[in-house]
């Protein structure tokens, strides 16, 4: 079996730390009122494999300019976090199939409003346009020819039936589209419903049931219905630390297809170890729609379960005010099972046979602030990939980061 590791937080901008978590969002909301930032910079980046896995490895220079804003406001009612990154990637000698600029920009907007005591609205909006991948995001696998756009919107009511009881109900929302493959564009809905018992000042008891549906916007890979019955807990282990843990079932159909039962499992943990250790940490598994078509030696292949592992590690550690440290790694074993022949592009048929792919996703820097308005990062990427689908998917990539930002 083969490994890849990829990087996608070089060039990225944290611009709003309570907004854009991903698969590590442990359920909180923002704690106090920020006025208006605004974030100007670039990024000097070396990358010895621009087009990993489409081609032969050719190294180039690039810069990644970028302006970001975040703004928070907060009422007795109402919370409302707004963050934005426009970014772009410019890479002098863009070899051949990948494009001299892409996008690598995102916004959301996070919005809370409590009409009582026990009733309130949540509403959580995200939207991305980008080349390099976040695994952290839980929707990307790999790097693709060009850029994609995925977007989701979660939008749910929550009301306090007593002292302990008390229900969320919502409606998720999400889609990706692909610029340079089409077979993998994707639009999802999903109602979900979830009761949440307090068990203690510092737990609280959970289940979920979860129902949604997921339609291919090409027609080549399969439609697919899934239903999931999810057990948990979310625990407060000090002022600093909280986790959140939901495993059960995943109930599966596939279009023209056959019907599946998996595991299920979601775990995400934020803590502030120290005033200057912060460690932050995710986990989910299950049977994923993203990215199930996949060119095979032969042809093309749908495969209609797609089990993924979705693993990952971040830490920042302040030496003094003005340096800091960050690192992390994101792990993604996948596993690719029930193929189906789409097209054939040989004189052969592709392999249907189960296939196994590994990304890693490791990445260390440093931040020094060199006065109350401007900031110099350096970090380190490294990437290898491996995988069984096919042997263009196998590469090791470096790239190398200097850059300087602006807040004011």
């Amino acid at each position: 079996m083969k490994r890849n590791i990829s990087i996608g937080f070089l060039g990225l901008l944290a611009v709003s730390s309570a907004s854009a978590q991903g698969l590590y969002y442990v359920g909180s909301e923002a704690q106090e009122s920020l006025p208006l930032k605004w974030v100007v910079g670039a990024s000097a980046i070396y990358d010895d494999n621009v087009n990993p896995g489409f081609g032969a490895e050719d190294d180039s220079m690039a810069i990644n300019p970028y302006v970001g804003l975040s703004f928070v406001n907060i009422t007795p009612q109402t919370t409302l976090d707004v963050y934005a990154r426009l970014g772009l990637i410019y890479y002098f000698d863009a070899p051949e199939g990948l494009d001299d600029v892409s996008s690598q920009s995102r916004a959301g907007i996070n919005f809370t409003h409590r009409f009582s005591e026990r009733l309130r609205f949540s509403s959580r909006n995200f939207v991305s346009y980008e080349l390099e991948p976040d695994y952290s995001y839980g929707y990307a696998s790999s790097r693709t020819t060009g850029e994609y756009f995925f977007w989701q919107a979660d939008n749910s009511v929550g009301y306090r039936w007593s002292e302990r009881l008390a229900t969320y109900t919502g409606l998720r929302i999400s889609g990706t589209d692909y610029s340079e493959v089409d077979n993998n564009d994707l639009f999802t809905w999903e109602l979900y419903n979830q009761f949440r018992y307090q068990l203690s000042p510092q737990t609280v008891l959970t289940a979920d049931y979860r129902y949604g549906q997921t339609n291919n916007g090409d027609g080549v890979a399969s439609d697919s219905t899934n239903q999931y019955l999810l057990f948990g807990a979310e625990h407060r282990f000090s002022p600093n630390t909280i986790g959140i843990v939901r495993a059960g079932a995943q109930f599966r159909d596939v279009d023209d297809g056959d019907s599946t039962t998996s595991p299920y499992l979601e775990f995400a943990l934020n803590s502030q170890l120290t005033q200057a250790l912060r460690v932050r940490s995710y986990a989910r598994y299950g049977i994923e729609d993203y990215d199930t078509v996949q060119g095979v030696d032969g042809g093309v292949v749908s495969y209609d379960d797609r089990r993924t592992l979705r693993f990952g590690l971040s830490g920042e550690y302040t030496i003094s005010p003005m340096l800091s440290l960050f690192g992390g790694v994101d792990y993604i074993p996948t596993s690719f099972g029930d193929a189906r022949e789409i097209s054939r592009t040989g004189l052969g048929a592709p392999d249907l046979s189960d296939q196994d792919e590994d990304v890693i996703n490791a990445y260390i820097g440093l931040s020094v602030r060199f006065n109350d308005f401007l900031t110099g990062t350096a970090s380190y990427n490294f990437t290898d990939s491996s995988s069984d689908l096919d042997s263009g998917r196998d590469y090791n990539r470096n790239r190398i980061s200097v850059g300087v930002s602006a807040e004011f």
